[in-house]
């Protein structure tokens, strides 16, 4: 997500590395470099001399404290107008009726149903709500299809009918049957084209002047660029949308769509998407993604999705068995679920603040757990509980069974030898009292005073 921009604005504060003060030169050319970068990334013209104008005008002047670098001050300017770009602060759905109807809007190819699935799982996990999906894209029965498909697979009900093949008495008669069987939220989801037409804009604006929506979301795939601003642009004039969604954003995308579209049509960007797993979805923040492009990281939403996948009673659960040093293979795999579910692991590795920017090159497979997945499903549930009895003719069969080297299983055997020894340790508190005690010492042995 923004690697290359992320890069060239990194090269762009070295123009001021090693500078002692900020001064109109020095200035200038990184001002420079910055509209370069920009430009780079498919950002509108008009929207990256602003923002770098807005730059230079605010660093120019500035008095740099002893304890702050030039540079670092640069760079906590460029973030500041980059939040400010992006629209500065976070902005919530309006589910507001009874029920609260969204229509989804965009062209096709954008990710338009696959984001309805997406908000309707959102909605029902996290804000508590009963959501119904509707299908109103009435030119492809695939879409249909799909949309029934996901329904099915978030547990989510879907209102459609195959027969009729005009949208908007679809859409009233869906918010009919929502309100006769208690959906509190309406998700409508509408047809697109490759391109802007007229006939999709009278369709779509005949929908929502039917069904009166609470919200109306944009969506658009990031990865288009400025064909996707000026997309916007054209929806916005005819639908006067509330909100886009900017899907794929973990793909190859530059970024020029999410740094451009709330300066050209003044309208909050509310979701991305980063990912096709259904739990890949997340509400945007201005300030969380300009600390990912100039490569903080984003501990917050790290953490936020931590949060979701934490259940107390499992946690308390595993923390008796660490103490009694049951921990077992098990145990493992639903740690791995855990983590698996929180999202890809190169979108979450980005969120660690240093480490994204290390690991740019490096290929992290989304299955990075398929192997030890593998190997500990061709154990045994007696050799899973229990992995001490687990020999040299168990270890060849596991590995045969889950095609994998015996130098791997071994490799793995050893790692969860070490971390049940230091969960028992830690869920010791007599020996965390010792560690802690000891830790001077060990400290000293190690050179330190």
């Amino acid at each position: 997500m923004f690697e290359n921009l992320s890069d060239k604005l990194d090269r762009a504060f070295k123009v001021l590395k090693g500078q002692g003060q900020i001064t109109e030169v020095n200035v200038a050319e990184t001002t420079k470099e910055i509209r370069r970068a920009l430009l780079d990334a498919d950002v509108n013209y008009k929207t990256a001399k602003t923002f770098s104008d807005a730059v230079k005008e605010k660093a120019i002047g500035q008095d740099v404290l002893t304890s702050v670098s030039p540079s670092q001050l640069f760079t906590k300017i460029t973030h500041s107008e980059l939040a400010k770009l992006m629209g500065g602060e976070q902005v919530e759905i309006n589910l507001s009726g009874d029920p609260a109807v969204v229509l989804i809007a965009g062209l096709q190819g954008s990710g338009k149903t696959t984001f309805s699935g997406k908000l309707s799982n959102l909605l029902k996990t996290k804000k508590k709500k009963n959501p119904l999906l509707v299908a109103c894209d009435v030119y492809r029965p695939a879409a249909i299809d799909q949309l029934h498909v996901l329904g099915e697979q978030i547990g989510v009900e879907v209102y459609s009918d195959k027969d009729n093949k005009d949208p908007v008495s679809i859409a009233k008669a869906a918010i009919v049957y929502a309100k006769s069987k208690g959906f509190d939220t309406v998700i409508v989801d509408t047809a697109g084209r490759l391109a802007v037409d007229a006939q999709m804009m009278d369709e779509i604006a005949a929908v929502k002047k039917a069904i009166s929506p609470s919200e109306t979301l944009f969506v658009v795939d990031s990865m288009t660029g400025q064909d996707a601003v000026n997309t916007a642009k054209a929806f916005n004039e005819r639908i006067n949308f509330d909100g886009v969604v900017l899907t794929k954003l973990d793909g190859d995308t530059r970024g020029g769509a999410a740094l451009s579209i709330r300066s050209v049509v003044d309208k909050p960007i509310k979701f991305v998407g980063t990912g096709e797993k259904m739990e890949a979805l997340d509400m945007f923040y201005p300030s969380r993604m300009a600390d990912r492009i100039l490569g903080m990281g984003d501990v917050v939403s790290l953490v936020e999705r931590a949060q979701e996948q934490y259940d107390e009673e499992n946690a308390r659960r595993l923390q008796k068995r660490i103490a009694k040093n049951q921990f077992d293979f098990n145990d493992f795999m639903d740690q791995i679920s855990q983590i698996k579910k929180m999202g890809n692991m190169k979108d979450l590795i980005g969120m660690i603040p240093g480490v994204g920017k290390a690991m740019k090159d490096v290929d992290i497979d989304d299955d990075a757990f398929k192997g030890i997945e593998a190997m500990i499903k061709s154990m045994t549930p007696g050799e899973r509980s229990n992995p001490k009895i687990i020999n040299g003719t168990r270890r060849k069969r596991i590995a045969n069974g889950s095609g994998n080297s015996i130098q791997e299983l071994n490799k793995l055997l050893k790692q969860f030898e070490q971390t049940s020894k230091m969960m028992k340790m830690m869920g010791n508190k007599q020996n965390m009292a010792k560690m802690m005690k000891n830790m001077p010492k060990m400290q000293g042995g190690m050179g330190g005073k």
